[in-house]
């Protein structure tokens, strides 16, 4: 008996009855893989420009990096998360349940910057390459395992996650990833044990714990599959109908309105799967989904039993009426890429050498098509070096306001701030009122929370009115500051002229 799902004792449900015509690499094929940890570098290089750049460009956002800086600052001064972006010291983790951020604590108290957390997303999203690269060229060779690891690493699911911001699923995708190539060379407990953390990473992920466990009762592990699936499921029910309502200021899962399409059965299981079956190939974007998720791996991700890890995450969103759920942008596609790339691998193994030769050359040439429309082509143009002359207006305002107090800031100025005063996004409903300070961008405020630049100009004249004074105006950055009844002078010195 053995436990390799590409080597099936049997025929099953998710196990195809066809043998594998998988043989062995060359030996001179299968040599050193140090090369992949270099490829990683690159990868976390290339990742880490892209997203420093963007932060320096305000391209980065307060929702959502600096909701994810103000929860990492709580966890590195031993509070609970808490995020006043969010609202008045709304519990974070009453919104996703996402205790893994507390690991960037100690990291974040010696370098308390938004930058820091854009730094380790990238190194967790090139980290994932090592294990797919690795068991790609143990089993055909270092060809193939250039194009997987490079078919991952530029992919346009990773690519997007660079782009916006930093996410918790960042640690879901090396996690995945290690656990996904474990499952496919049939090191179940490894598999497991890489999976068990997805439970602190975010609430649904437990669905995909359990996941792998089915996938590791199918490959002869009974016991620990079974033990790992009811884990999973249970670790999810706990979260989403226990631990999320305690922490939640409305003591309730706050996404339940994701499957809500106005029908008083919307939860019922007969109603979630016709939605996801419809979901499949209505509307129209959700089966462009499907396609630009597959076509990266030629389509031959859909032979392997590990493609159905990918199902708890894409099903939630193919139920959803949310579109940025199934949209291609953002990051939700991120922590789907690795698990296609682990399927693409196990599905090159069962394939002929000439359907091999085919998708590895659809697989490089999707990749190569792919690259200078996303983001991670943003290093090679010009235009993003190009000098900007709002770089340093930006800069100099922010530098007028002092640390620790409260600022009402512009969503794109919000994380240049989040690590050292008390900041809430101007215009946002659920801001606490009446913060000391306001710093605004009049040219771009990234159309959220406003639908037109007359609404803030509005909500600007209303600060006037209330006792907000000017303190200072370059370019497109305004700053307005309103003293308390016994304040001496006006306005305070900035924080690098202060004794």
């Amino acid at each position: 008996m053995t436990t390799d799902l590409g080597r099936p004792r049997a025929a099953g449900p998710l196990v195809p009855a066809a043998r594998t015509s998988e043989e062995p690499a060359p030996a001179h094929w299968r040599g050193d893989t140090a090369w992949v940890w270099v490829m990683a570098v690159g990868l976390f290089a290339l990742y880490t420009t892209v997203s420093v750049r963007n932060h320096v460009r305000l391209h980065t956002t307060g929702f959502d990096l600096g909701i994810f800086e103000q929860a990492v600052r709580s966890w590195a001064h031993g509070e609970l998360p808490h995020s006043e972006i969010k609202g008045a010291d709304f519990p974070v983790l009453g919104d996703h349940f996402s205790p893994i951020l507390a690991v960037l604590a100690p990291i974040y108290r010696v370098f308390p910057s938004a930058i820091t957390l854009l730094v380790a997303q990238a190194a967790l999203l090139a980290v994932a390459v090592v294990p797919l690269a690795c068991w790609a060229q143990r089993a055909l060779g270092r060809t193939t395992a250039l194009i997987v690891g490079l078919g991952y690493g530029l992919s346009w699911g990773i690519a997007q996650a660079i782009g916006f911001d930093f996410h918790e699923i960042a640690f879901a995708v090396p996690l995945v990833s290690f656990s996904a190539c474990a499952l496919g060379q049939g090191r179940a407990g490894a598999a497991v044990a890489w999976a068990a953390p997805l439970l602190l990473v975010k609430e649904d992920l437990g669905l995909t714990v359990a996941v792998v466990g089915v996938l590791v009762w199918f490959a002869g592990q009974r016991r620990l599959g079974l033990v790992t699936a009811v884990a999973g499921l249970a670790g999810t029910a706990l979260e989403m109908l226990v631990l999320l309502p305690h922490f939640n200021p409305n003591h309730k899962f706050s996404y339940w309105h994701s499957l809500n399409d106005g029908q008083t059965n919307k939860h019922s299981p007969g109603h979630l799967v016709a939605r996801v079956t419809i979901g499949l190939i209505s509307p129209e974007p959700k089966a462009i989904l499907i396609v630009l998720l597959l076509a990266p791996t030629a389509f031959l991700a859909l032979r392997s039993p590990l493609l159905t890890l990918a199902v708890p995450t894409l099903g939630w969103r193919l139920v959803s009426d949310h579109w940025t759920y199934w949209s291609g942008h953002f990051h939700y596609n991120a922590v789907l890429m690795p698990i296609l790339f682990a399927a693409f691998i196990d599905a090159l193994r069962r394939a002929g050498p000439s359907r091999r030769r085919e998708a590895l050359a659809v697989s490089a040439l999707v990749t190569v098509l792919f690259v200078p429309s996303n983001v991670l082509w943003s290093p090679f143009q010009p235009s993003t070096w190009h000098h900007d002359a709002r770089i340093g207006d930006y800069r100099a305002m922010l530098a007028r306001v002092p640390d620790n107090v409260t600022v009402a800031t512009s969503n794109r100025l919000a994380p240049h701030l989040t690590n050292r005063d008390v900041v809430e996004i101007f215009g946002w409903a659920d801001a606490r009122p009446n913060p000391a300070w306001i710093v605004v961008d009049t040219a771009d405020p990234v159309g959220w929370p406003f639908d037109t630049m007359d609404q803030q100009n509005d909500l600007l004249k209303a600060a006037a009115q209330a006792g907000y004074q000017k303190v200072d105006q370059r370019g497109d950055f305004l700053v307005l500051y309103r003293p308390p009844p016994d304040a001496r002078e006006f306005p305070p010195p900035p924080a690098d002229q202060k004794k």
